[in-house]
């Protein structure tokens, strides 16, 4: 795989801070989520490596400014051009999930957890702004699940309906609570990246 750094620059530079916090976070849940498939054995032969997974989530957002916004994630290519970076088409496929509009084939497990995870960070760092340390060490699994199940007010903007989809035998065939807890220790690993 090409360097990550280069690819974090590109995001860095083309995105506001809090949406490059969040490629910085879905890139870290992207991690966990496919650790703790290989651990269990649930990843196919012919799934991607980790270096795409986390890529994919590291530059999901990169066309999520502007005028680029009405058309995002279709513009990713084109935005990686302008750095001289370009990403294999199953990378892109994976982007091209997360925002489960482009009549996607959910034919692999990236594609779910691009899907699933990508508005989950939200949800997470929400739970973490109402702690009075506002750091992400101190958020408890529990706590995001109850904002999750309990207050669908908090955090308005999380698409639970996507979120739950990770329970989906057909898809990543993991328990709500679990995949709370792999996304927020995920986050968790990167905190300080992430000004929490």
């Amino acid at each position: 795989m090409t360097d990550r750094k280069i690819f974090k620059d590109a995001v860095e530079k083309t995105l506001e801070k809090n949406i490059f916090y969040h490629s910085l976070a879905l890139e870290s849940c992207m991690g966990g989520i496919y650790d703790y498939l290989k651990t269990n054995n649930q990843l196919d032969q012919n799934e991607s490596s980790r270096d795409e997974w986390t890529l994919s989530g590291l530059i999901h957002d990169l066309d999520y400014f502007g005028e680029y916004k009405e058309t995002h994630p279709l513009k990713i290519k084109e935005i990686l051009a302008k750095f001289n970076l370009e990403i294999p088409e199953k990378i892109n496929q994976i982007i091209l999930a997360h925002d489960g509009k482009q009549n996607n084939v959910y034919d692999n497990k990236a594609k779910w957890a691009i899907f699933c995870a990508d508005s989950l960070t939200g949800l997470i760092v929400a739970v973490a702004m109402v702690y009075p340390s506002k750091k992400l060490s101190d958020v408890k699994v529990s706590s995001v699940l109850k904002r999750f199940l309990k207050e669908p007010r908090f955090a308005a903007g999380t698409r639970r309906d996507e979120v739950a989809k990770c329970e989906l035998s057909e898809g990543l065939n993991i328990p709500l609570e679990k995949f709370i807890e792999i996304c927020l220790v995920s986050m968790q690993q990167i905190a300080p990246e992430i000004g929490l």
